[in-house]
């Protein structure tokens, strides 16, 4: 062999070499994004416990008659709930949906003004969160199914209801959003920092953060190979076309990780009664701690509207 063909050799073999590496690079990259968007780490009921008792007033919880039992969903999957009965006989319920890594813990800064307002109060760990099987979150699109799940199970579970609403916060608002595609009979629904599509809030964080956009397509490259969702079908949104159900729209308006807009553009895709109010001060998914003398305010009259 020549020199020049010894000198081609060795450089085709540098070539296949850098390519597998950048390859392999690549490929570690997308999927690690896509792992860290879909599944990332989650709290345990101990430790979601503990930071509610150290943000506010959980003794309420306490004496409440509690019955925990689970629903099996569209696919089998099996969801942990628990009915906080209302101290006070009432045929109002409410299914109240918690945050992103959060459980079933982080709806109590809810549970309460539910229970002055006459409500039994419905709290469960959303998908992958909580007492669950750990799975990847989907941002509305298994999580909206479930809820519209859980709404036939509360309807056949508790037939003497005269009113049954829906509350969500952040994952959980969306959630609340995307399932309204299913048509669940509820009689009204208050979606709390919810977003509209999940592409803006990624893109928004990644700017924060100083990375470049692209991290975003990465990741949603990574998460249709490995777990067959895009990201272009985690909008919330789209599910509120022709909806009717009463929504009521509640936002930090120094929210900085899911805009107020996210919330604006939602209560304007739908067909029925909406009402939007931010509140000042409140940052992502702090409203009701915040200010909850003007969230109480907003809720009870949003209920007194319909």
């Amino acid at each position: 062999m020549t020199k020049e063909k010894k000198k081609r050799s060795k450089t085709g073999k540098i070539l296949i070499v850098c390519g597998a590496v950048f390859f392999g690079l690549f490929a570690l990259l997308t999927c690690g994004l896509a792992v860290y968007v879909m599944k990332g780490k989650r709290q345990t009921l101990d430790e979601a416990m503990k930071w509610q008792s150290e943000h506010y007033d959980t003794s309420f919880y306490v004496p409440l008659e509690k019955t925990d039992y689970t629903v099996n969903s569209f696919d089998g999957y099996e969801l942990h709930v628990q009915l906080l009965k209302n101290p006070r006989p009432t045929d109002k319920y409410i299914i109240i949906s918690h945050g992103h890594t959060d459980n079933r813990y982080g709806s109590l800064k809810y549970v309460k003004m539910y229970l002055e307002l006459g409500f039994n109060c419905i709290i469960y760990d959303l998908r992958g969160h909580g007492e669950n099987e750990r799975t990847f979150t989907t941002y509305g699109i298994r999580e909206g199914q479930d809820i519209a799940e859980l709404v036939k199970d509360t309807r056949k579970r508790y037939p003497k209801i005269s009113q049954l609403g829906l509350h969500g916060e952040s994952l959980g608002a969306a959630s609340t959003a995307a399932s309204m595609k299913y048509r669940p009979e509820v009689d009204f629904a208050v979606a709390d920092c919810g977003f509209a599509d999940i592409d803006n809030v990624l893109r928004g964080a990644v700017g924060k953060g100083h990375l470049p956009s692209f991290f975003v397509d990465l990741a949603n490259l990574g998460s249709t190979v490995l777990y067959h969702c895009s990201f272009g079908d985690m909008r919330p949104v789209d599910s509120l076309d022709d909806c009717k159900v009463p929504f009521l729209f509640i936002h930090g308006a120094q929210d900085d990780f899911i805009d107020p807009e996210n919330s604006r553009r939602m209560s304007e895709r739908l067909a029925g009664y909406s009402e939007v109010h931010l509140i000042e001060g409140a940052k992502h998914a702090n409203s009701v701690l915040t200010d909850p003398v003007n969230y109480r305010r907003y809720v009870e009259g949003f209920l007194g509207r319909l």
